[in-house]
């Protein structure tokens, strides 16, 4: 059964081809995943997917790779990317909080912030529960969130400017805002994409608004989280370049193995 709270939360991942306009060209999280991808042997997981922005590059890479995701929309892009590329991968549609595969892996990660999805203490443990499950004795489990920081919470609730891009579907520029508030109680932000479509005289012709909420989980707190449900923490970085964590960080990259 899937759980309500994530179908309430997809509004962003709706048109995967618009998605892909805007996040497919960030790979930086690659080099890092090689690197540990290298050590193991087997089948490689990659958690919450998408249109397989890195599962594919990482597969282009000669490395064995298992695609999970509940977004069958993102999915059926993704299948149609790796068709393109003659690759085989895998793609599963299922609730990352609910795996249910047949194997178990050496090596599992989620990018793109998608542990932020899993809103309450519950829904993480569900998760984590889901993944040390399928994570063989040795395995490695990474993953990454955005860094709780007061610039990142207490951001105006007004809209702000984030950045342009050009949406080859429409042949329009785009113009996109975001509007953020923040639910201390929850450690939730809520956040509103504004997306503004100029013609060529750079007039605002169309405006689309999406809705999307993000939990956000501190250091200490993903500690012991992590402990709890059976996990060591191996590293900490503040990027995927492995720079150590830092109070100006803007993400936490963490890499962590079964606790033994």
């Amino acid at each position: 059964m899937t759980n309500k709270m994530f179908t309430d939360n997809l509004e962003e991942y709706d048109n995967p081809v618009v998605y892909d306009i805007e996040n497919n060209a960030y790979i930086g999280e690659l080099p890092l995943l090689v690197e540990w991808a290298s050590k193991k042997d087997g089948p490689i997981i990659d958690l919450a997917c998408g249109t397989g922005r890195i599962t594919i590059p990482l597969a282009n890479k000669g490395y064995n790779l298992i695609g999970v995701d509940l977004h069958a929309g993102m999915l059926e892009l993704a299948k149609k990317k790796m068709e393109e590329s003659n690759l085989q991968i895998e793609w599963i549609t299922q609730d990352c909080a609910q795996l249910d595969l047949n194997y178990k892996s050496p090596f599992i990660y989620m990018v793109g912030n998608s542990i932020q999805h899993f809103h309450t203490n519950e829904s993480q443990n569900q998760l984590l529960t889901s993944i040390h499950r399928h994570l063989m004795e040795d395995g490695i489990f990474i993953f990454g969130t955005r860094f709780p920081s007061a610039e990142e919470l207490l951001q105006p609730s007004t809209e702000e400017y984030w950045k342009t891009y050009k949406d080859i579907t429409c042949h329009k520029e785009v113009d996109v805002y975001t509007i953020s508030n923040y639910d201390a109680l929850s450690q939730i932000q809520h956040y509103t994409t504004i997306r503004k479509f100029k013609n060529e005289d750079s007039n605002v012709v169309d405006e689309k608004r999406t809705k999307i909420s993000l939990r956000y989980t501190y250091p200490k707190e993903m500690e012991r989280t992590l402990f709890q449900n059976g996990f060591d923490i191996l590293h900490v970085y503040k990027d995927w370049n492995g720079t150590p964590i830092s109070n100006d960080s803007y993400e936490i990259i963490y890499v962590c193995g079964k606790a033994k």
